[in-house]
């Protein structure tokens, strides 16, 4: 019997979707798992899978439009099998077509970097790419690196280009086979979402009247010509280092999404779907195996200082702001001057939680770092404290349901936070394994804008560097930060007598909007008694 899709509801705000891109057409046949169409919503592009299997008997929204939340979006069935029940005779892929239509035929001569204006210019067999919304605040792209040059083969699943958002770098894959006809964003330049990126079609095609952009913005237009072809040289033949360690793991969107709600390793799981694609029943059937831990004193937390700026006396240079630093400048500013900050410093013995650690470690193929204890510790007392685990939202708190703990990671080009989801509910070594994968993945720019998002607290540990004490600015929407001192012998008075202790300072910074100085002082509490008490952890 013939099954009806509806318009998938894939945010929270979401009210009605658009078909960016049909992947199967009338007629095709459907496996569970296919990936069925790409539907933009008002936050993200994401691929929509089906969960049925059969034959694609109906579409009832065309490529390009949009329809509400819960409207027919397809229907599949038995091959042959009489939908006219279904549709009632009516064509609702078509009931955008009129407006679509006089909105394309009122866009003015200057909007020429948008799909709707060049469609009609369109000749046949090119296709236009636009700059991706790769995460939700993203309003440009800038080019970071073009995988491909115009004239170039392209085929579907090839790397285009490296794309930098407001959040990070990530690599983006044709979509479509043919020959790269043009690039609308010249290496280093940056456009807005949605304009014309690159066209591709058949070799020998003219499209020089199609998508005309806007000229781009050249980071480093003043270099000499000389100087930019020797750093394109050079970034050519490291290509090959880079993509190869960049490869991208073959996922829906709604087995990656369970995948962190359940905190799986994606690269551990087998993929059923096309093409060893992982789908939802993959991350349903998974069974964990533990994992040896790369070493024993790499530090959890992977930092990387600031790119190294050449002295030369008397004379002043400027390095441009990526889109990274650009936003960290923003979010820090808005952050530190709309939540009213304070602080609270603590002391923590950490004798104890080093005899510990030492014990783990004596396993098997077990490796963890005071930091994974940490944020072990931190998400257990966030569980007493679900004040901290809250945020200001204007007229309201809202209290988290989940421990997504952030931690901070400095790059290059500032500092990322990518999250580990339901923290509370992971061990040590799943911490470890994941923290160790991230920080790693930060420093070559390969975390993904959603593995940056979602964070309910955050953990800042400058302790590898020697740092003692220091506070940080509250990445919002959290309501709180901690900061992690190093771990320092220091004379202490234990049982009336002066003895050598380890020392670890700890800070936390606050929201007062959401978080008042007894509640903080509260948790920190908490949080001493499993650092200085381990087993504590088991109650």
């Amino acid at each position: 019997m013939a099954e009806v899709i509806t318009m998938p509801r894939l945010s929270d705000t979401m009210t009605e979707g658009k078909v960016a891109k049909w992947h199967k057409k009338v007629g095709d046949k459907v496996k569970e798992g296919d990936i069925l169409a790409e539907i933009e919503t008002d936050k993200a592009v994401q691929d929509f899978e089906s969960e049925i299997e059969g034959t694609l008997l109906y579409v009832g929204v065309e490529e390009g439009n949009a329809a509400a939340v819960d409207s027919v979006l397809a229907i599949i069935g038995s091959e042959g099998e009489d939908i006219s029940g279904l549709t009632g005779g009516s064509t609702p892929a078509a009931s955008g077509s009129e407006e679509k239509k006089s909105e394309e035929e009122s866009k003015t001569e200057n909007e020429t970097t948008s799909v709707e204006q060049t469609t009609a210019e369109v000749p046949a067999g090119v296709e236009i790419i636009t700059m991706p919304r790769l995460s939700d605040t993203m309003t440009e792209g800038k080019v970071a690196k073009w995988h491909k040059n115009v004239g170039d083969t392209v085929k579907e699943g090839d790397l285009l280009a490296e794309i930098e958002t407001d959040k990070a770098v990530q690599d983006f894959e044709s979509e479509f086979n043919g020959v790269l006809l043009k690039q609308g964003v010249e290496e280093g330049g940056a456009a807005p979402v949605d304009s014309v990126l690159a066209i591709i079609g058949p070799e020998g095609t003219d499209v020089s009247g199609v998508g005309a952009a806007k000229p781009a913005v050249q980071s480093q237009a003043e270099k000499p010509v000389e100087q930019k072809a020797e750093a394109k040289t050079e970034e050519k033949a490291a290509s090959a280092v880079s993509s190869s360690s960049t490869d991208r793991v073959a996922i829906s969107p709604l087995a990656k999404k369970m995948a962190q709600e359940k905190g799986v390793d994606i690269n551990a799981v087998q993929g059923s779907g096309e093409n060893g694609r992982i789908v939802k029943k993959d991350i349903e059937n998974y069974q964990p195996s533990a994992k040896p831990a790369a070493s024993a004193s790499a530090p959890a937390v992977s930092a990387a200082a600031q790119v190294a700026v050449n002295f030369v006396q008397g004379e002043d240079t400027e390095t441009p702001n990526s889109q990274v630093r650009n936003i960290i400048a923003k979010r820090l500013s808005e952050s530190k001057f709309t939540a009213p900050h304070y602080y609270l410093m603590v002391e923590i013995n950490m004798d104890k939680a080093i005899e510990a650690r030492k014990e783990i470690n004596s396993l098997p193929d077990t490796k963890i770092s005071f930091n994974d204890m940490i944020i072990k510790a931190t998400a257990i007392a966030l569980r007493k404290h679900p004040q901290v685990n809250s945020s200001w939202a204007g007229d309201k708190i809202i209290h988290r349901g989940n421990i997504n703990i952030g931690v901070a990671v400095a790059i290059p080009d500032g500092l990322v936070v990518p999250v580990l989801r339901n923290t509370d509910q992971m061990s040590y070594t799943q911490i470890s394994a994941a923290v160790k994968d991230m920080a790693s993945r930060a420093k070559s720019k390969g975390l993904k804008a959603n593995e940056m998002e979602g964070s309910t607290f955050s953990i800042s540990n400058l302790g590898m560097f020697g740092i003692e004490t220091f506070t940080s600015i509250i990445n919002q929407p959290n309501s709180a930060i901690l900061s992690v001192g190093a771990i320092v012998e220091k004379p202490i008075v234990k049982d009336g007598q002066i003895v050598v202790g380890n020392i670890m300072k700890l800070s936390l910074a606050c929201d007062h909007r959401v978080v008042d100085g007894a509640t903080g002082a509260e948790f920190l509490q908490t949080l001493r008694t499993y650092l200085e008490s381990p087993l504590t952890l088991l109650l």
